[in-house]
């Protein structure tokens, strides 16, 4: 894998928590309570991502390497997104 492939994925997967934070803290600041299950949710998503990313790497040319680096992200920021809730 090249360096550009893994700082796309690296990017993607910092984000991804960084996006979900904010979208709890403005849930929060309209009054919304958190949701019940959401590391769950958030985990089922991921994995499912991460599948995903298995079977499109394997399945799929160097011509969507963008398409395996979004999906390899998203996987990757949904784990940590769980950890930083934990």
């Amino acid at each position: 894998m090249r360096a550009g492939r893994l700082l796309r994925i690296a990017v993607i997967g910092c984000l991804l928590p960084v996006a979900f934070r904010f979208s709890q803290r403005v849930a929060a600041a309209n009054g919304d309570p958190p949701v019940e299950g959401i590391a769950w949710a958030l985990g089922a998503l991921s994995l499912l991502f991460l599948l995903r990313a298995i079977a499109t790497e394997y399945a799929r040319g160097p011509e969507a390497d963008f398409q395996k680096d979004l999906q390899w992200g998203i996987a990757l920021g949904g784990v940590l997104a769980i950890l930083t809730r934990l």
